[in-house]
């Protein structure tokens, strides 16, 4: 099938239509945004300033939270300025590009949650080989793995999308461009293309969930043989992993594996994996880490140090 794009820019309904309601979501989602920004950059900033967080733990956390910073600023800054505007609009091009890095930084994460997962098994299950499996090229092909993983999984989902002929109308009821709410748009028949869609990130984030549940579970078996003291620490550090995976997996899988239909709950539930998500993950392995806020500490005291100087 030939392109066909007689439609040139898309409108979003955005979040809600009453002007008060958006004015108390801009507050609200621009406070949202900056500690997302920020409480990620602080996570970053203080694995690669210390010298007590140079495990291979923390080194998949600090790509984590740049990839949770990426993630979010490819919706929340259009979501913010959207808020305050009478049109919604984006163009064609921009809709694509927006799919696209929603894709390349979701599935990125979905393969680094993973990698998280497998290093976790490996520290517990595994110690006396833990730093000659885990080495540091070992974590740096994990993270390049991560990275190909999440473009290859975005990439498949763009020209899926790309080929499809938009003729009108061009309103999305939702504050960002995503796979299904393109495909209630286009004006061909879109069966197959849905089905596509769904084994390609539906099912993706199925067997992830799936994988990463059944590496906690070999995890929290294998700590019955631990010490309490051991065995405290350790599921401190795993209930802090999964707490963001449910977080992250549960709205992915809801919105993605079912039939290209969408519903209007379907912009509640993105909020969650678009910009809670990333908002939770500073706080919960920080919160649950004392290595962590031990490192925070020393980098503010040092700050301080500076300023005074």
């Amino acid at each position: 099938m030939a392109k066909t794009h007689n439609v040139t820019e898309f409108i979003f309904l955005g979040l809600s239509p009453n002007p008060e309601v958006q004015k108390a979501c801009f507050v609200i989602f621009l406070l949202l945004y900056t500690a997302i920004v920020l409480g990620n950059f602080l996570i970053v900033l203080t694995v690669m300033s210390s010298r007590s967080l140079g495990s291979p733990m923390y080194f998949f956390l600090s790509y984590l939270s740049f990839v949770e910073i990426c993630y979010a600023s490819t919706t929340a800054p259009r979501l913010i300025s959207d808020l305050l505007a009478e049109r919604k609009a984006i163009p064609l091009w921009g809709c694509m590009s927006q799919v696209f890095f929603i894709h390349l930084f979701g599935g990125t994460e979905i393969f680094l949650l993973t990698v998280m997962a497998y290093d976790r098994y490996v520290a517990i299950c595994k110690p006396l080989n833990y730093t000659t499996i885990m080495n540091r090229q070992a974590c740096a092909v994990l993270v390049g793995a991560a990275w190909v993983g999440g473009f290859v999984h975005s990439l498949a989902q763009i020209l899926l999308v790309f080929r499809l002929p938009f003729c009108g109308p061009n309103v999305i009821d939702h504050y960002f461009c995503d796979v299904l709410p393109l495909l209630k748009l286009a004006c061909s028949d879109t069966v197959l293309i849905g089905l596509l869609i769904v084994a390609n990130g539906g099912t993706l984030s199925v067997i992830s969930f799936v994988v990463l549940l059944s590496s906690y579970v070999v995890i929290l078996l294998h700590l019955r043989t631990r010490s309490s003291a051991g065995r405290r620490k350790a599921l401190s550090t795993c209930g802090a992993h999964i707490t963001v995976v449910t977080l992250f997996f549960g709205p992915c899988i809801f919105i993605y594996l079912r039939p290209s239909t969408t519903l209007s709950v379907d912009k509640t539930v993105a909020v969650f994996y678009t910009v809670i998500t990333p908002l939770l993950n500073p706080v919960i392995y920080s919160l649950r880490n004392a290595e962590v806020k031990k490192a925070v500490k020393r980098l503010w005291i040092r700050a301080v140090k500076v300023e005074e100087r």
